[in-house]
């Protein structure tokens, strides 16, 4: 059965006329699912019986169970999800001075390998549907009853290796009868599928886009980035370019800090050359140590070092803030430790 929450407000309409109900029928059922929350056709109050009926015999509504919830000692918490068919998927809630934050899982594990992520060696399951994506919003509302301002799709998983399933989502989110966040407070993170940075541009979506990136030569990324063997770096350049060009959209470019790997100043200077001319902004990330992994976290000393190099040749860098290290609040890693613990 369908996944209501898996339509935006244009494709439900659709649906309504389909089954020889007027629009503005869809309208309310949207603004049911996503203004008040419901969680049963039957809270739809000013809905006829009939067309409640209607609905239960065409639809399912996803709502999901709390499997399990941590809390860091800053605040930030994370959430393990049982989904319908029995998979669990990951979200973290994050507070900061403009708001809460809500990272988002756009798939059941992940094919693209990246080598410092706890989301490698668990198999790629499937791609999470629109509605499921959306639902790691509302559920964290209800839970928390509080009114998310930001999403990251930073989760588990390749945004653009889920594209259409992701910009539905986006346009759920995004709408004032939906959940009515922001586009510009929704910022969607790839590894570097090229083609799907372009689809993105051509779109024209006001979210913003972050770039893993994590080394400036194709020796280091292909180590610690599979994808870059299909998608090297002077074709995500080039396409970032494009981006840039189509938006005049500043594109962030995520780079995790790895000791005696990536974190020298030859490095920072191969970054600056390699961004120069860009409307671009480097978010330096201190690196996750997980199980197994073979890169471990730069000292503190060099990732200042390398921030100050940047900033000192005219790219904006920062440093992100590490939260949730005491809850296991990197991607990938609570769910493998419980799925590790119910073998």
């Amino acid at each position: 059965m369908k996944n209501i929450k898996d339509y935006n407000l244009d494709n439900l309409k659709k649906e309504f006329e389909e089954l020889g109900e007027k629009p503005y029928r869809a309208e309310q059922v949207f603004m049911w699912l996503y203004k008040e929350k419901v969680k049963q056709f039957d809270e739809m109050t000013n809905l006829s019986k009939e067309l409640r009926n209607k609905l239960k015999e065409n639809f399912s509504m996803c709502n999901y169970e709390i499997e399990r919830k941590l809390i860091s000692k800053d605040g930030t918490k994370k959430y393990l999800f049982n989904i319908l068919d029995g998979n669990m998927i990951e979200t973290v809630l994050m507070e900061y001075h403009h708001g809460k934050t809500v990272c988002v899982s756009s798939q059941i594990g992940c094919k693209m390998g990246c080598k410092f992520c706890a989301s490698t060696g668990i198999p790629f399951v499937r791609n999470l549907t629109a509605g499921e994506i959306v639902e790691q919003i509302i559920a964290i509302e209800q839970d928390e009853n509080t009114k998310i301002s930001n999403i990251v799709f930073m989760g588990i998983g390749e945004p653009f290796d889920n594209f259409n399933n992701v910009i539905k989502a986006i346009e759920i989110l995004n709408n004032p009868k939906g959940l009515n966040i922001g586009a510009r407070h929704i910022s969607i993170s790839t590894s570097g599928i090229v083609p799907k940075i372009y689809e993105l541009a051509d779109k024209k979506i006001q979210c913003t886009l972050s770039i893993s990136l994590h080394a400036t030569n194709n020796r280091k990324r292909s180590e610690m980035m599979p994808v870059n063997n299909a998608y090297p770096i002077k074709e995500l350049i080039k396409a970032c370019k494009y981006y840039i060009e189509k938006t005049n959209k500043r594109i962030s470019f995520e780079y995790a800090l790895a000791k005696d790997n990536n974190d020298n100043l030859e490095d920072a200077q191969e970054l600056v050359e390699l961004l120069h001319g860009m409307i671009a902004h480097v978010n330096l990330i201190p690196i996750n140590k997980i199980e197994n992994g073979k890169f471990v976290k730069s000292t503190n000393n060099n990732i200042i070092k390398f921030r100050d190099y940047l900033n000192e040749h005219g790219i904006v860098a920062t440093i992100r803030r590490e939260l949730g290290s005491d809850i296991e609040a990197a991607c990938g890693q609570l769910r493998r430790k419980t799925i590790e613990e119910k073998r």
